[in-house]
């Protein structure tokens, strides 16, 4: 059972309101987190403009980006962020096996530059100071600079996220529109 209950769409002010539209044309659903988040509305259209800039800008292809939240959040054990965005890997066409597979970033279904990038998530997400300078050298060989701050910044908001869902144990999101 979560520790705060997420907030209804009648619960909310109306610029919340068109942010849980937003999720519910894109998604189906209205994330917890946001609803959760909607108790300081300012907070939540941060954390929704961030994660879209984060997800939806940049050179780098979604699919690469999600199986970095996913190694992220296997990483940091969070169920609530592990079951949303393995659906969305399914939905942008990964097997729940190679889903599963990301636990090992070196397992040979990955090209190189996924191998890397599961890598390097893996070093920020466990110790982001002990980035060896072999990895680096890895990382600019197969990405460029923005591509790097594309690649730290997903890792490092979806830790945040993690620990954020773990905190307050976040229940998963249900398909369709809240309910009061």
């Amino acid at each position: 059972m979560p520790r705060l209950k997420p907030l209804a769409p009648n619960e909310v002010d109306p610029e919340s309101l068109k942010v849980f539209e937003g999720f519910f044309a894109k998604r189906g659903n209205v994330p917890n987190m946001f609803r959760t988040f909607a108790r300081r509305p300012e907070m939540m259209i941060a954390a929704s403009n961030l994660m879209s800039a984060v997800l939806s800008t940049g050179t780098l292809d979604l699919r690469l980006k999600e199986m970095v939240v996913v190694r992220t959040s296997q990483l940091n054990e969070c169920s609530y962020c592990l079951t949303s965005h393995s659906t969305i890997l399914r939905n942008l066409g990964l097997l729940q096996e190679n889903i599963d597979a990301l636990q090992s970033p070196d397992d040979p279904r990955w090209t190189e530059r996924e191998r890397v990038a599961l890598r390097y998530a893996e070093q920020v997400t466990l110790n982001a100071k002990g980035i060896s300078d072999e990895l680096w050298s890895s990382l600019r060989e197969h990405f460029d600079e923005g591509e790097i701050v594309e690649l730290t910044a997903t890792t490092s908001l979806f830790s945040m996220f993690n620990r954020f869902n773990d905190a307050l144990d976040m229940a998963i999101t249900e398909p369709g529109w809240p309910e009061a």
